[in-house]
């Protein structure tokens, strides 16, 4: 044991001299040849030059474990340590940081990158292996989930290693209280911009036909509601007056022209105006907004989607487009308008807005209020996000989602912009059950509004690729004109149809005995009951039609609401036709469980369980439709039959496409969402079946590159990326390098203080001879640990890796020689059908499959020899180098 003690004492003290000597030698070497140091020996012009580099890397972290201190009394002087959390002195060997190096747990650089030491304690060379430091992300591309997640891993590891003391633990709450205050004032926001919405919408949607004067009181900007207050019937109310009233016209076909003409020319009127802000101030205002949030949510950069104008837009044109009575809701819209306030608000705190992976974690939480505030259903709007649009959900975010909402319903009750106490107008309660017997209307209303979301959606997108293809189609400002002018033209002569959706909804919901002015006549019994089953049925169908062609305008427009009021007029009508078989033969045998002197059938009923039915069908939702209906309602009783209809429906719409209105038209603008949650077939072959092979790759050389060279392969090709090998021969992986890294090196090469000549030598290995002074070393900015898989895997694995990574490409490679690249677009087109889509879209804005991450053509391409470089994900139609690359602060903004 002595010996091996001797032996062992004398290979350390070996290694000590040996590690000392090479330590010796490197800082000689580096004295002598590196000009990176800002030594004193160099010239002045040089540590000029090279003051602003951006290669200079900052002292790496240390992992090693602290020596326990003892108490803070334990020394006097350790009191104020305890206090400041700041040393009062320094350590001898601890070196004093350069000007240009911040000593560590200091603000971060702008180039946002990974630390980490190597096994022995050594810190990593980046020269040598690392994930590559990153630029901001371009628009319209994939963010790297991982690389964000690790960068705030980092970043706590510095704040927590940093902060000792109170003022310490003081830091780290005020961090970890970031998202709480965003989250916060974003339900302030929401609730207070949706309370402005109701009151401004319900006043619109009433200047259509009257306004309210200022008889006993009353003021010309008060809705009928407000003008009105007080009186049960409206029709008594003295300060309300029709437009035909005053001008003084009596006869009955003079008011009905006169009604008719301001209703049409004021809705046009209030449709053009919504489709010009939209057209003007921010186009990704229009449509509802949650395909794009369900894409962004997914890992995707849409820049100014979520920008201050796009919000502004977005709040005024909902305004106007609901007011205008076309066959739209503002449910969907608000949802992305509480994305836009919170996108507002995160800009405050650079900690979350500089991480799109933190970002997506807070708008996945803002996007529940905007449920919450549309439908007053705070718990239904934490399901709506968890169910329907995140891509990533974890524990912290449902909890996070559920401040939020209950954030913005707080608020909307304040208000209380209906001055009824009730967060929504169509919020109502039932005092019946129901029996047995009535099942079999429930499951008939699930399967007629699974028919009706399935064949909605086939419709829809018939219209929306029939306006793609043609080309002599009007602009999309007339288009709005048209829908709005044909809506109006058919609304007026139906009264279910003149009314607003919500208004509707909130009288097909309602009991007849809780009902003291029955303004649409939902409450006749007898023979005149049969004219109104009629018009239910023919609003329902009519509504059917219109909806279809109003839902992808260039308005803001959602549907949900639209499907309600289809489902609730279906449901209003079958409960009407129970309520009078049951009426006429009492002694049926189905009926014989129904009490006497007790109504037995409450139509209002069947209509909130049509809306359930109509609303799965459409969007395929399950969970959070029935709990947002049980809220609505406060009916507990009812919350097995709202979930039969609403299976029941879902089961019919999946057999007509598994595909929901919002999937489908993701599928339509062909963005490159995968659901993680979503069971797809995918085909049981290798990937390298599918891969873009070696062979049809741009793929560049460690070695034997200029600024000029790779500036005009950046040029000639507009690809995202680049593999790089290390020679064409053996082809031996070494990395992966995206365009926005390698356009901004050669950008900020050229231009001061390097000013960098063409034609200097640029590499990807290391090169022990060249001078870092006259060269371009591109190894910090490539990828150098690239996720890779044999060619032989098989394809679900590789789709497993991009859905539950969030990965944008994978590398493949056989004993370290580069195969082939499978990017985020290959795996979509694998997965949605990529032939359909080209036979459909005759291959325009195909979404090449080289779009997203530098791949020549897929596998899926060959089969067709026809290239698809000018799809969505494409730089450009020159594939040009950008003139202003992004910076290294741009990702702060990136999606603005």
């Amino acid at each position: 044991m002595a010996s091996s003690s001797s032996s062992s004492s004398a290979m350390n003290q070996n290694q000590n001299k040996t590690n000392n000597n090479n330590t010796n030698t490197s800082t000689s070497n580096n004295t002598n040849n590196n000009p990176y140091d800002g030594d004193d020996t160099d010239d002045d012009d040089d540590i000029l030059i090279l003051r602003d580099d951006p290669l200079a890397a900052p002292p790496p972290l240390s992992f090693k474990r602290k020596p326990k201190q003892g108490g803070i009394f334990s020394q006097p002087s350790r009191l104020l340590t305890a206090l400041t959390g700041a040393s009062n002195s320094r350590p001898q060997s601890q070196p004093q940081p350069s000007p240009r190096q911040p000593a560590t747990g200091g603000a971060p650089t702008p180039l946002e990158r990974i630390s980490s030491t190597a096994k022995d304690g050594a810190p990593q060379d980046w020269y040598v292996e690392g994930p590559g430091r990153r630029v901001g992300y371009e628009d319209l591309t994939a963010i790297d989930w991982i690389f964000e997640y690790t960068k705030e891993r980092q970043r706590l590891r510095v704040l927590y290693s940093s902060a000792t003391g109170i003022l310490g633990y003081i830091r780290q709450s005020l961090d970890a209280s970031q998202v709480w205050v965003v989250l916060v004032l974003t339900g302030l926001a929401v609730g207070l911009l949706a309370a402005g919405i109701d009151v401004t919408t319900d006043w619109l949607g009433d200047v259509k036909v009257g306004f309210c004067s200022s008889v006993d009181g009353g003021a010309f900007y008060l809705s009928k509601s407000f003008c009105c207050y007080g009186y049960d019937d409206h029709s008594k109310c003295p300060g309300w007056r029709s437009w035909s009233t005053a001008l003084g016209i009596t006869s009955a076909g003079g008011v009905w022209f006169i009604q008719y003409f301001f209703y049409l020319f004021l809705a046009v009127s209030f449709a053009f105006s919504a489709a010009l802000l939209v057209k003007e101030y921010a186009i990704y205002a229009k449509h509802s907004g949650i395909p794009e949030i369900k894409t962004v949510l997914g890992g995707f950069i849409i820049r100014r989607f979520l920008g201050v104008w796009t919000l502004i837009t977005k709040s005024l044109g909902l305004v106007l487009a609901v007011a205008s009575g076309m066959w739209l809701g503002k449910e969907g819209p608000l949802v992305h308008v509480a994305c836009c306030c919170a996108n507002l608000f995160i800009k405050l705190f650079p900690n979350i807005s500089n991480n799109e992976a933190r970002k997506r974690e807070v708008l996945s939480a803002a996007a529940a209020s905007g449920i919450s505030v549309a439908f007053g259903s705070p718990i239904g709007g934490v399901l709506f996000s968890l169910e329907q649009l995140s891509y990533y959900f974890p524990d912290k975010t449902m909890w996070q989602s559920f401040v939020c909402a209950m954030t913005a319903a707080v608020m909307l009750q304040a208000f209380d912009p209906f001055r009824s106490g009730k967060l929504v107008l169509y919020q109502v309660t039932y005092h019946s059950s129901w029996h047995g017997f009535e099942l079999i209307p429930f499951v008939l209303l699930g399967v007629l509004g699974g028919i009706y979301g399935g064949l909605f959606i086939k419709a829809n997108m018939k219209v929306a690729q029939w306006k793609k293809s043609v080309t002599w189609f009007p602009g999309p400002v007339t288009q709005v004109v048209i829908v709005a002018s044909l809506t109006a033209l058919v609304n007026y002569p139906n009264h279910y149809m003149r009314a607003q959706s919500s208004e509707l909804v909130s009288n097909l919901f309602a009991e007849c005995s809780a009902l003291v002015d029955d303004q649409f006549g939902l409450c006749k019994t007898g023979a005149a009951s049969a004219g109104t089953i009629i018009l239910l049925i023919l609003a329902a169908v009519l509504g059917f039609f219109l909806a279809a062609i109003t839902f992808g305008l260039q308005i803001p427009a959602g549907i949900i609401l639209p499907s309600m009021a289809i489902g609730a007029l279906t449901g209003r009508a079958v409960g009407i036709v129970m309520e009078i078989w049951q009426h006429n033969h009492p002694n049926f045998i189905a009926f014989r469980s129904c009490e006497p002197d007790i109504p037995c059938i409450t139509p209002g009923t069947y209509a909130i369980i049509g809306a359930a039915a109509t609303l799965a069908g459409v969007t395929r939702m399950t969970v959070s439709i029935v709990v947002i209906m049980f809220e609505l309602t406060g009916a507990l009783p009812y919350v097995l039959p709202i979930m039969i209809s609403v299976m029941i429906s879902k089961w019919v719409g999946d057999a007509f496409s598994r595909r929901g209105i919002y999937e489908s038209w993701i599928h339509f603008n062909e963005y490159p969402f995968l659901d993680n949650s979503e069971e797809m077939p995918i085909p049981d072959i290798p990937a390298g079946q599918i891969m873009t092979r070696i062979e049809d790759l741009v793929v560049l050389t460690a070695t034997g590159h200029t600024i000029a060279s790779l500036t005009s392969i950046l040029a000639a090709h507009p690809y995202r990326g680049f593999p790089v090998v290390s020679d064409p021969h053996d082809a031996i992986l070494l990395g992966y390098i995206s365009r926005a890294e390698l356009a901004y090196n050669l950008h900020t090469s050229a231009q001061p203080p390097r000013s960098l000549p063409p034609d200097t030598e640029a590499f990807f290995a290391h090169q022990p001879l060249a001078d870092p002074r006259t060269t371009l070393d591109l190894r910090p900015w490539m990828d150098q640990t690239p996720l890779t898989l044999p060619s032989r895997s098989p394809l679900h694995l590789a789709v497993s890796y991009f859905q539950k990574l969030g990965l944008r490409y994978v590398l493949f490679s056989d004993r370290g020689v580069l195969q082939g690249l499978l990017t985020k677009k290959d795996v979509w087109y694998v997965l949605n059908g990529a032939e359909e889509t080209r036979r459909t879209g005759g291959g325009v804005g195909g979404g090449g499959a080289g779009g997203l991450d530098g791949i020549h053509e897929s596998g899926i391409t060959r089969e067709n020899g026809d290239g698809e470089r000018a799809g969505l994900l494409s730089v450009g139609g020159d594939g040009g180098v950008l003139d202003e690359p992004p910076s290294p602060g741009a990702d702060a903004g990136s999606i603005l």
